[in-house]
């Protein structure tokens, strides 16, 4: 199955989407890679929908890939008697470690890791930033703050500190339980949330140990600040613009979208876009003209992958809305405007043998007007480094091993295919005209590019090109 667009579609799957035929129904439609939210998956059901959709990929036989998104740290005030309390804007109140039911002057606050972090100044934004405050005291047992915009208060409402960097793990004992379920299931992503340095997502990489690449999720004002060095340690980001746009002002998201899908394009490493891409659409067959233009922005932008949450999850319409998704990936990639837009925001090479490779592939498959680009990789990387060109032509990667067909699965105009890795160069030419013929890349009598690591099957030694020409049944240089 061959796709007409280069931006990948990620769906969530669950209540609405959770059986096999409903997720062959979304693959055929245009998902390319399946979300499963831990915040309301047991693993007995997250094992459920692996076997489900390597059922379908096994049907297709085309790779499919999982993104297991990890819950995070839950921040959260304690009950209140009669279950909800005013804050009147210019009060004074207090977060503190009492377990008594709270009241209208103070509550329980059971993380003692924020009076740790917390200064005076810092901004507590409580229930999805509907009520803000401002810290003014700051002690081991208690935290007093002005309310900035009041509101009614109720029990377990959750908790944001934008200004406050917490000193604890981005995995909880529920993500560390998690995370070695969704591995033994042999999963390819895992979704980090609420990170706010590095070290979160090199402490997640000790666990996984390359068994499933590491996408960090940018919901925090911190983790924007550090960007470059997250950049650095992870495999993809996805921008979850929910939470963002509860700990920053929402007039800073778009500005904020574009700043981290450029640095990730820069880097080469691939970026979703996510959260109320096309929210009507749970409960309404068509999208509000806002959310088309809202997706098409984000794949004029270069993203990777856009992505559906309770669309496909919880909602009425989840074929509809990825049927939606991929037609305007479609149109938007179909205009002119977008391959003039993908040519000004291209990015240098890096100083590496892969990167010159990679550059000298798009220029000569756009100078000689050849058919495709085609990858062998092992690992990945240079499928990645080619996709990071953002060439005219299709990439097509060829791969022995599946599991980088599925993480690949999430990368900007890769088609993967999985085939025995080639005996020798006259075998790999002749294999990668085969497929290309064979998928529907080129024409007999056309041209196209081969980009390789010599010796065959080394990760990262991506430093050959060769131009073969394509036939019905062989080729040849």
């Amino acid at each position: 199955m061959r796709r007409l667009r280069r931006t990948k579609i990620v769906a969530t799957l669950g209540p609405a989407s959770s059986s096999r035929s409903m997720i062959a129904t979304l693959f055929e439609s245009g998902a390319d890679i399946f979300r499963i939210n831990m915040s309301h998956t047991p693993h007995d059901k997250m094992r459920e929908m692996v076997a489900a959709i390597r059922a379908v990929e096994k049907d297709n036989g085309r790779p499919i890939g999982i993104l297991v998104d990890l819950q995070g740290p839950k921040l959260r005030v304690g009950a209140f008697t009669g279950g909800s309390a005013m804050l009147d804007k210019g009060a004074s109140f207090s977060f503190d470690t009492d377990a008594k039911p709270g009241d209208a002057n103070r509550v329980l606050l059971p993380h003692p890791e924020i009076f740790a972090g917390i200064q005076p100044g810092h901004a507590l934004l409580l229930d999805d930033g509907k009520i803000r405050l401002t810290t003014t005291e700051v002690s081991r047992q208690k935290i007093v703050a002005r309310v900035e915009v009041g509101g009614k208060l109720s029990d377990r409402k959750g908790v944001s500190l934008p200004d406050t960097v917490i000193p604890f793990s981005a995995l909880t004992p529920k993500d560390r339980s998690d995370l070695d379920a969704a591995l033994d299931a042999g999963i390819d992503w895992i979704g980090l949330s609420f990170i706010q340095r590095p070290d979160d997502i090199a402490e997640a990489k000790k666990i996984t140990r390359g068994r499933a690449a590491v996408m960090a999720k940018i919901e925090k004002p911190q983790a924007v600040l550090r960007i470059d060095e997250i950049m650095d340690v992870t495999d993809a980001i996805m921008v979850a613009r929910g939470d963002l746009g509860v700990e920053m002002p929402l007039e800073k998201v778009p500005g904020i979208q574009k700043q981290l899908t450029r640095a990730a394009r820069r880097a080469g490493k691939p970026v979703v876009v996510a959260t109320q891409m096309l929210e009507s659409m749970i409960s309404s067959p068509v999208p509000t003209r806002a959310e088309v233009s809202d997706v098409a922005t984000a794949i004029f932008d270069g993203a990777d992958a856009v992505m559906l949450s309770a669309e496909s999850a919880a909602g009425q319409y989840p074929v509809e809305a990825v049927s939606t998704m991929n037609r305007i990936a479609e149109e938007v990639e179909s205009e002119d405007g977008y391959r003039l837009i993908m040519e000004a925001q291209h990015a240098t090479p890096e100083s590496t043998g892969a990167d010159a490779i990679a550059a000298a592939a798009r220029q000569i498959a756009d100078t000689v007007d050849l058919s495709a680009i085609i990858c062998w990789t092992s690992s990945g990387s240079t499928g990645l480094r080619v996709a990071r060109e953002r060439p005219r032509v299709p990439i097509v990667a060829i791969s022995p091993n599946v599991a980088t067909g599925r993480k690949l699965s999430v990368a900007w105009g890769i088609h993967c295919v999985v085939a025995d890795d080639a005996h020798d160069q006259d075998d790999m030419v002749e294999r990668a005209c085969r497929l290309a013929f064979k998928d529907g890349f080129a024409k007999a009598g056309r041209r196209v590019i081969i980009v390789a690591g010599l010796p065959l099957g080394t990760p990262g030694a991506t430093n050959m090109i060769r131009i073969a020409f394509v036939g019905k049944d062989s080729a040849s240089e």
